[in-house]
């Protein structure tokens, strides 16, 4: 799962000025996207719709998975 979020948010704001951090925790994973302050608006998108679809997208991989994921966004 973290390549598929590493490829989609890499496809969003390009190479650099974010890192990926996961965090595991029984069946439960989170990752925290660090991301400087212009590129957190096109991690978001309008309304918050874009995230909204990662979430969704990860959500599904982790059910195959039998797990659960989150996902936070901090700015650096």
């Amino acid at each position: 799962m973290n390549e598929l979020l590493q490829y989609i948010i890499r496809e969003l704001v390009g190479e650099g000025g974010y890192n990926i951090v996961e965090t595991t925790e029984n069946d439960t994973v989170t990752y925290t996207i660090n991301a400087e302050s212009d590129k957190i608006g096109r991690i978001i998108g309008k309304g918050g719709n874009i995230i909204k679809s990662i979430q969704d997208i990860l959500r599904i991989k982790a059910k195959l998975l039998g797990l659960n994921v989150y996902i936070n966004i901090k700015e650096i």
